[in-house]
């Protein structure tokens, strides 16, 4: 199991089934590793790099932006990437100083490297932190030393289901957008967008300069509520701004938008052949007469963003209730977490955009090198935050949703676990939590461990949104945790 201090590179690392590589004695351990390149990642590498760090990024993906800044693989021939990304000035410069910093040996990149745990080193090193990682496409078992870690996981999409939510055609607001972003694919000639959240306008307008049809962007919140946070709207005129070009490309590509509207089943046999929609009430309920059904071959439905916690809840980082209702990291002002060593930036600690996401990186790394955090930067977090806060208010999903559940609704897709299941077991068989539905149905016990279903089975049962604690992040080989050291096993 390769073993890499700070000036190690992805080259170095032995072939599978290898002896495990030692690191040179004399090799630094890196001051800080980071989880993720995504905006937060990549400003706290590049910060910390700056103010003398020597640092180690470990990163999910083939090349440094996450989800938010993905770009076409380069055998696509595009032109112009940064058509489909706003604000991609922002990215250009700090991948730049990420790449300077990378031929200088101040930052390690270890890209495909899925971080599964991270365990204290004092058993064996006696200092820092020790993460264990997948690595590749031989899925190789790498550990990586250092002294502080920063978890800049991300988050990944929430979703509700509805009857017909499993047909092919159906797909993730943000899976869309990715599909367009790297692969330069669409979903479909005849797009729905559908749920809730600031990203459905952006999606639907992507798809659309692209050359998709969209009838319509179906949102279940309603605009006007940003009315009662206009104290936070006011001191982001930059959001405001960016709104009213989302609201522009809708108008231009002649695409309507649905308020207080939601999709409540998806029609076909083999594949999405048109939807029904109705408006809905403030807890999300239907209302009676008012369902119409729209033509389309693909639908893109997402309803917000969910703090990806597996890494930093195995470590028994404190967490706090969201205004959205997802489940976010404790951190303070400086984005420490309730465990010594470890700190966190971006999404971990509630949603909140690329653009907070790389104001807190960077206040991240100020922190750990013990440098001064300037108070504008501080200002607009908070600035940043308000917004964040007004935003996932006016976008929360209502309890009326559930409603429109049939019993045979599949809830859990990997499992197949329809509703009626999930229902008979709180109601007939006395669960009362989470975990309980999960061993009488196995629901939440497939593929993606509850990711997918993890809030609806959440909403079913009645209990308040939780953060799992796991050993493991991902999938790991057995082998794996088989050439563990026994001071890690």
């Amino acid at each position: 199991m390769p073993t890499w201090p700070s000036e190690a590179t992805p080259d170095a690392e032995g072939p599978s089934g290898a002896a495990p590589a030692q690191a040179p004695s004399h090799a630094p351990v890196p001051d800080l590793a980071v989880v993720g390149a995504g905006p937060a990642g990549l400003a706290a590498a590049v910060t910390a790099a700056a103010l003398g760090l020597r640092v180690v990024v470990l990163d999910a993906g083939d090349r440094p932006g996450g989800q938010y800044y993905r770009s076409p693989a380069p055998g696509l021939g595009a032109a112009r990437p940064e058509a489909l990304h706003h604000d991609w000035a922002a990215f250009a410069a700090r991948e730049a100083a990420f790449r300077g910093h990378e031929s200088t040996g101040r930052i390690t990149y270890l890209p495909a490297h899925h971080v599964w745990t991270v365990v204290r080193a004092d058993s064996v090193t006696g200092e820092g932190w020790v993460l264990h990682a997948v690595a590749g496409e031989d899925d190789r078992a790498v550990r990586v030393r250092a002294r502080t870690v920063l978890l800049a996981t991300g988050a990944y999409e929430r979703q509700l289901p509805f009857p017909g939510w499993t047909l092919p055609g159906v797909v993730g607001a943000g899976g869309a957008q990715a599909m367009l972003k790297s692969g330069l694919v669409l979903p479909g000639r005849r797009v729905v967008v559908a749920g809730s959240g600031p990203l459905l306008p952006a999606v639907a307008g992507s798809l659309a300069a692209a050359g998709a049809r969209v009838p319509a962007v179906v949102e279940a919140g309603a605009y006007t509520g940003y009315a009662r946070h206009a104290s936070a709207l006011l001191r982001n005129a930059g959001k405001l701004a960016e709104g009213a070009a989302y609201g522009g490309a809708l108008l231009r590509h002649r695409i309507r938008l649905l308020a207080r509207h939601a999709v409540t089943e998806v029609h076909g046999t083999d594949r999405v052949e048109a939807v029904t929609v109705a408006r809905i009430d403030h807890e999300w309920r239907p209302l009676a007469g008012t369902a119409r059904r729209i033509p389309c071959d693909a639908v893109a439905v997402g309803h917000g963003l969910v703090p990806q916690l597996e890494l930093a809840t195995g470590l028994g980082c404190a967490t706090r209730s969201a205004g959205d209702g997802t489940v976010a990291l404790a951190l303070d002002s400086r984005q420490r977490t309730s465990v010594p060593g470890i700190w966190s930036a971006g999404e971990t600690g509630g949603i909140g955009g690329a653009r907070l996401a790389l104001t807190e990186g960077e206040i991240a790394a100020r922190a750990i090198a013990g440098a001064v955090v300037p108070t504008a930067l501080l200002r607009r977090r908070l600035r940043l935050r308000a917004f964040a806060a007004a935003m996932t208010a006016v976008h929360r999903p209502g309890p009326g949703w559930r409603g429109g559940l049939r019993d045979d609704t599949e809830v859990c897709r990997c499992e197949e676990v329809p509703a009626g299941r999930i229902r008979e077991a709180v109601a007939g068989l006395g669960a009362r939590d989470v975990r309980t539905v999960k061993l009488l149905t196995r629901a939440g016990m497939g593929w993606c461990q509850g990711r997918m279903c993890g809030p609806a089975v959440a909403a079913l049962v009645g209990e308040p949104p939780v953060a799992d604690r796991r050993p493991f992040s991902c999938p790991v080989p057995l082998r794996h945790l088989a050439e563990l050291p026994a001071t890690e096993s």
